[in-house]
């Protein structure tokens, strides 16, 4: 059966508070922690400016511009990146059938 609007929207969130929550750990280092790093290196610091107010952000601070991009794979799948379509790259969040996460990882 298809989630509805408010299940999809609390595992967005739970999916969200995960990749903050597991950023800079050891076991998110192909997570959130390699897509921030990644990024930081690569893009102009004028589109830092634009979206934090500073050239070169706060590790931690890119998250909080991280938007929903998709899910998908029955709604266990959910894909956040950065805005205005800056990169190919995502942070993937992917639920077990129990709907608790199971693991975090860069895609593009």
């Amino acid at each position: 059966p298809s989630m509805t609007e408010v299940e999809i929207k609390k595992r967005e969130l739970a999916a969200l508070e995960s990749i903050k929550a597991a950023f800079g750990t050891e076991e998110d280092e192909y997570g959130a922690t390699m897509f921030v790093s990644h990024h930081i290196e690569e893009i102009e610091p004028e589109y830092w400016l634009k979206h934090l107010g500073t050239a070169k952000p706060e590790p931690k601070s890119v998250l909080s511009i991280l938007q929903f991009k998709d899910h998908w794979d029955d709604d266990c799948v959910f894909d956040f990146t950065l805005p205005e379509d800056e990169t190919d790259y995502v942070i993937s969040v992917r639920f077990g059938e129990d709907g608790k996460i199971e693991e975090i990882s860069m895609e593009s």
